[in-house]
């Protein structure tokens, strides 16, 4: 996966989240203010979700990385050895 492709799947998973709460909440029969704490708190959460999300994807990068890692190292001690 690279990181690019997971950047952007990323942004567009937050993009369409919050598009569509957005959405969702205009049309709900709430009065402004409460309709924008409800964006507000949507928000809130959506950008905890994205980063908690994206926080995953990164350690899953990391541990296939450091796997590749290991592999490596042992590949060339075999031809070493």
């Amino acid at each position: 996966m690279s990181n690019d492709f997971v950047k952007g799947l990323i942004i567009g998973l937050f993009s369409g989240a919050v598009i569509g709460g957005v959405i969702a909440l205009l049309y709900a029969p709430k009065t402004g203010k409460e309709t924008r704490q409800l964006i507000k708190d949507k928000a809130i959460g959506v950008v905890d979700t994205a980063k908690e999300k994206g926080s995953e994807v990164m350690d899953a990068v990391r541990e296939k990385a450091s796997e590749a890692g290991r592999r490596g190292q042992a590949a060339i001690h075999e031809l070493k050895g």
